[in-house]
């Protein structure tokens, strides 16, 4: 059978927090900004901006107010923060984050890892941030780190992934994001709880979450998609990485994502050519090569001249 790839896919952005999180480089909070404002021209219509953590725990993003404050808002762009408590929830919603993003991992032990508090803890914090927020017109996102598997345990059982988005809704939590946090997935694997998960949460209020450590990010995308999901997760140039997870290399990359859509003709709004000369800026922004693909080799239609000696021949 022929899949059908007639919907739009969503891209969400999250180079400017999921990717720069783990940069040994320091980026300039104008830089930043400018990183932002770019995407926003690009056609995203959600973009992670940025993290209200502790800048002891994530020194690279401590300008999360400044940044947030300072970019140039494109109307119908929602601008995404990551909290992860009810102090990081407060100092968002002043910096006027349209949504806020929640993180829990499915796995016990890197939730004492990443969250330093058992998994009961962080439900607990989570109820708080939801009683807070509701106040405020801000959108609330629950995501679900080592979904697919864990460095320090291995295998997630399914039933508990559904537990816990079953819980976030308990919570009144309307987003969900399933998180490869290490690159452990594999599209079967995807197949199946995404089928699981979207009986119980509507394509629009999902989200899947691909890291490529194992190569096999794309692939994910794809299995994903024909299963149902419709909004992911991606970051420019495939930067980023969970500082918690022994192994975790970036996220997938934007620009390889979206001209995989354009190759098999899924829509996704995204204009290619602005994100490849984006992520070709970002060597000079950030002193390092990329993992991008599609910046490096060009698409399938940028043709070259054949060789001088062929008009001999």
């Amino acid at each position: 059978m022929i899949a059908d790839y007639s919907d739009a896919l969503i891209v969400q952005e999250v180079s400017p927090r999921d990717g720069l999180q783990i940069e040994p480089t320091w980026v300039e909070t104008l830089d930043k900004i400018a990183l932002i404002d770019q995407l926003s021209l690009a056609g995203f219509s959600r973009i992670e901006a940025g993290s209200f953590v502790s800048p002891k725990a994530i020194p690279a993003l401590r300008d999360g107010e400044q940044v947030f404050q300072g970019i140039t808002r494109k109307p119908g762009v929602i601008y995404v923060a990551l909290i992860p408590n009810l102090k990081g929830a407060q100092r968002a919603i002043e910096s006027r984050a349209d949504e806020l993003n929640l993180v829990m991992s499915a796995s016990q032990t890197h939730n004492l890892a990443n969250m330093r508090m058992r998994c009961e803890a962080s439900l607990a914090a989570f109820a708080d941030i939801t009683r807070f927020a509701a106040d405020y017109p801000v959108r609330l996102n629950g995501s679900i780190a080592t979904t697919f598997g864990c460095p320090f345990e291995g295998k997630i059982d399914e039933d508990r992934v559904v537990q816990i988005v079953e819980a976030y809704q308990a919570l009144g939590i309307q987003g969900i994001s399933l998180a490869d946090t290490t690159g452990m997935a594999n599209p079967r694997q995807v197949e199946r709880l995404v089928k699981r998960v979207l009986e119980r949460v509507s394509a629009s209020d999902l989200t899947l979450h691909f890291h490529n450590t194992r190569g096999l990010g794309l692939c994910n995308v794809l299995a994903a998609y024909e299963a149902g999901a419709r909004r992911f997760d991606a970051a420019l140039g495939g930067l980023g990485g969970c500082p918690f997870a022994p192994g975790a290399s970036g996220n997938i990359c934007t620009e390889d994502l979206v001209n995989l859509c354009e190759e098999v003709g899924i829509s996704t709004g995204i204009n290619l050519p602005h994100l490849l000369e984006m992520s070709r800026r970002l060597p000079a922004l950030l002193g390092h090569e990329l993992p991008g693909q599609v910046a490096k080799a060009g698409r399938n239609c940028d043709l070259h001249p054949p060789p001088a000696y062929i008009a001999t021949l």
